[in-house]
């Protein structure tokens, strides 16, 4: 695997695999990689198909008040894990490269990214689709992984590729889990032992919730139920709520895609889960 920090070095390595026919697909992260991550570059890994992955640790699209500084960064590490995983290259560029002296374009995508996190995360979005628009232009792939874990992030992007014309598939990886359910983040490792005990209760309630829901049961009363257990839990909760698939609009039209979202803190460690509604 090749390690590239310099933008013509990355732009002259995907010139030489584009002469070559290869196509390239990208895996944009903040790194402190896990198995979710790596399920991202396996489904990457296509005939033909060189594999770039990026680590950048964004800080747009942190608040002043949230984890920039103590976000986990293991460089090595994660290296390591997407050598043995069959990344072809790394794309590790510096702040100075993504945001040079007088650096003054925002990328805002309207609609899908204003509610849910959204709302609970004043500009986060804008700094998501500025870099992604940034890692886009720098190693315009033909393909790029997101997880559905970050789902509200998966459908902002889906919408400025749309909007902007920008001929990349956007391809999204189901969440990855541990055995007991809870989705693999990097922001785990925050928890404490009982802290991460009682974080199972985000995707058994979203279970139930999703379920009630698919049976046709009203929406709002299973909202509050699961609200409930995971206040009980020791949740401190931001929203549980029912969405357009595809829009994030709230009160979807039964018979289009339907998806549950859920963003709750369990101590300092901010959490979020989705699963679709099944019908049935």
């Amino acid at each position: 695997m090749l390690t590239v920090r310099d933008i013509s070095d990355l732009r002259q390595q995907l010139g030489a695999w584009r002469s070559e026919g290869a196509r390239v697909a990208l895996v944009p992260t903040m790194g402190a990689l896990h198995a979710g991550h790596m399920a991202l570059v396996e489904a990457a890994r296509r005939p033909g198909t060189r594999v770039v992955a990026s680590i950048f640790v964004n800080p747009r699209q942190f608040a002043p008040t949230e984890d920039l500084a103590r976000y986990p960064r293991r460089e090595a590490a994660d290296a390591r894990l997407l050598a043995e995983g069959g990344c072809d290259l790394l794309w590790l560029p510096p702040v100075e490269v993504m945001y040079p002296a007088g650096f003054a374009t925002n990328i805002s995508v309207s609609g899908v990214s204003e509610g849910l996190d959204g709302a609970a995360r004043p500009g986060h979005f804008d700094g998501v689709a500025t870099v992604v628009t940034k890692l886009f232009n720098q190693v315009r792939p033909d393909f790029a992984y997101f997880g559905e874990k970050d789902y509200q992030q998966l459908a902002v992007i889906r919408r400025l590729v749309t909007d902007l014309d920008m001929d990349i598939e956007i391809v999204g990886v189901p969440t990855q889990r541990d055995d007991d359910g809870l989705a693999l983040s990097s922001r785990n490792i925050y928890l404490d032992d009982d802290e991460r005990a009682r974080a199972v209760a985000l995707p058994r309630a979203l279970g139930i919730a999703a379920r009630a829901i698919g049976r046709g049961e009203a929406p709002a009363a299973v909202l509050a139920d699961a609200e409930g257990a995971l206040t009980a839990a020791g949740f401190e909760v931001d929203y549980v709520a029912l969405a357009d698939a595809e829009t994030l609009a709230g009160e979807p039209a039964a018979d289009r895609p339907r998806r549950l979202l859920a963003a709750a803190r369990m101590g300092t460690t901010r959490l979020i889960d989705n699963v679709p509604i099944e019908h049935g």
